[in-house]
């Protein structure tokens, strides 16, 4: 005797079909695992920070205690500078000089931004400035000045314009920031092969050995590029090669001991302290004095700035000004090594059957090779 059909149209002794909304979780489940969410949550996460960062860090630049160095009658000096610090919003903070000359060296070595050179006699002062450092500040320094006194004119002599080929001086910023990506990313390349955590310390080495070699042709390509191609940041070839290489590095070893320590999770954290902080804070669209406290404070703490900072007043301003910035750089590079190097040795190594340390594995995939 042949059995009739269930009500649902299945046939007899089969299971009952599951509810629509059942089918739909399964498919979603079978789409989408819980890891692959919590990438997907972390990649908004990082999304919303970067849109954040950005916009916070140039939505409204606004000059905070520019240094500019005032020459004036022995007289009028101190009443000057007190007049320039007075000014609602404290655009700037003036200091004494005693010469022109004195200004103009001051101006040129990275110690102030500008100078004022006060000129009663002749109804009308000099401001001198250099818009190699960040012509956005330069303006912005006019605009001050405009508004502070609109009765007494303000003659802008400019002692270090950018190379004509450097457009508005942003070549240093862009070369920084392709530096910097290229080395963080050669490092999430190389932890792309056995995983991130190398399996012993010989393997560490090795992997930061090439990215030291990846650093240097890096960095020869940058100075290539910006000098020889496009006449952008002419005549400091060396300079900028080796200032490139070891920004590269530095991003790379960073990026590597992030790796170690981190797992996947250090790549995503590359990404937020080079591209989400380093970028906005470094100094290229406008330059640190226009940036809000928070963004001008981290950025010469970051490679991005360091690296902007060295290969600008290299090319410009014959390497003044750049004691931190080759420290900033060289902290970064060497913390690297060093946490990269102290975590693959002391990493823990699982236990044996006896419950002695087993050996690292000699290769494979996975997180240890």
């Amino acid at each position: 005797m042949v059995e009739p059909p269930t009500p649902g149209g299945q046939p007899p002794g089969s299971p009952p079909a599951s509810p629509p909304a059942a089918r739909f979780r399964g498919e979603v489940r079978g789409a989408i695992t819980p890891r692959a969410g919590l990438i997907m949550l972390g990649v908004l996460i990082l999304e919303l920070a970067f849109v954040v960062s950005y916009i916070g860090a140039f939505h409204s630049p606004t000059p905070d205690k520019i240094p500019v160095a005032v020459v004036a009658p022995a007289a009028e000096q101190r009443a000057v500078i007190e007049k320039l610090n007075s000014i609602p919003g404290e655009p700037l903070k003036g200091q004494p000089a005693d010469t022109a000359a004195q200004a103009r060296a001051m101006v040129l070595e990275r110690e102030v931004d500008a100078a004022l050179l006060v000129a009663p006699q002749e109804g009308g002062d000099r401001l001198l400035v250099a818009s190699a450092g960040g012509p956005s500040g330069v303006q912005a320094l006019e605009l001050v000045f405009q508004k502070a006194d609109p009765s007494r004119p303000v003659q802008v002599t400019d002692l270090r314009p950018p190379n004509e080929a450097d457009g508005r001086g942003l070549a240093s910023f862009y070369l920084a920031v392709g530096l910097v990506v290229g080395g963080y990313l050669a490092s999430a390349a190389a932890s792309a092969s056995y995983g991130a955590r190398p399996a012993n310390p010989h393997r560490m080495l090795i992997r930061l050995g090439a990215l030291a070699v990846l650093s240097v042709l890096s960095g020869l390509g940058g100075a290539i590029i910006v000098d020889l191609v496009f006449d952008a940041l002419p005549g400091h070839f060396v300079a900028i090669w080796w200032i490139g290489a070891l920004t590269t590095f530095a991003a790379a070893a960073a990026g590597m001991a992030f790796q170690v320590l981190l797992g996947p999770i250090g790549i995503a954290l590359s990404v937020l302290i080079f591209v989400v902080f380093g970028n906005p804070s470094a100094g290229g669209v406008y330059p640190a004095a226009l940036l809000p406290p928070f963004w001008r404070d981290l950025g010469p703490a970051l490679p991005n700035g360091a690296s902007v900072a060295l290969i600008r007043n290299y090319t410009y301003f014959g390497g003044h000004h750049t004691a931190t910035a080759w420290w900033v750089l060289s902290a970064w590079a060497v913390g690297g090594v060093l946490v990269s190097a102290l975590a693959a040795t002391f990493r823990r190594r699982p236990k044996a059957a006896d419950g002695t340390m087993a050996p690292a594995a000699p290769g494979g995939t996975g997180a240890a090779a």
